[in-house]
């Protein structure tokens, strides 16, 4: 019977271990989408940002959606992720179906995404503080997007800048990802599944 008890809190502990997997395909994303604007320089164009921004957010946020459902143990956290993807993939897929509406568009959809998208992360690192690994992590993503939206609405209608802004955000997110990814995936060792396991001998 001890040995039981003592391996059934394992289930939530292994996709507790597991999440390093979401923020390095997120930083991986991220990173080839900030590739794409800066080795494309005479690109910078509406239409250009418009599919390179739906490229990343359907992709992106069907990665957020499925796999934070699949690899995080708190429903609520989980399910606020899922809302998270699809905002991604629905704003994602207007921008491609739409990539011809100009630079108006693309502003539009991109502060709306930003401001969703990060508010949501912000808000799960703030309610899972001290609770998951990450939640620094999600804190420091969704303030960098809700930023990206605040400039936004601040800069003046251009597409080389507005584009090159989004390519700023990309490679912050992206080289913060890895990183957290990185460090998440250290640890994983070190998490309750195994500690569990330990007090049942």
């Amino acid at each position: 019977m001890r040995e039981v008890a003592a391996v059934a809190p394992a289930v939530p502990a292994q996709k507790y271990a597991r999440y390093w997997v979401v923020p390095v395909v997120r930083a991986v994303l991220a990173l080839v989408a900030a590739a794409v604007i800066t080795f494309t320089r005479d690109a910078h164009t509406a239409e250009f940002g418009l599919i390179v921004f739906g490229v990343f957010a359907v992709i992106d946020g069907a990665v957020v959606a499925v796999l934070s459902l699949r690899m995080l143990a708190d429903r609520v956290t989980g399910s606020v992720f899922a809302v998270q993807g699809a905002i991604g993939v629905i704003a994602g897929a207007l921008a491609l179906s739409l990539a011809g509406s100009g630079l108006g568009l693309y502003l539009f959809v991109v502060s709306v995404w930003a401001a969703l998208t990060g508010f949501l992360e912000l808000y799960s690192g703030l309610r899972n503080r001290s609770k998951h690994p990450a939640s620094r992590d999600w804190i420091i993503t969704g303030a960098l997007t809700a930023l990206l939206a605040v400039i936004f609405l601040l800069i003046p209608s251009d597409a080389i800048l507005a584009i090159g802004l989004f390519g700023a955000w990309a490679v912050l997110v992206g080289v913060f990802q890895a990183i957290g990814g990185v460090s998440l995936r250290g640890s994983a060792s070190g998490t309750p599944a195994e500690q569990n396991v330990e007090s049942g001998s």
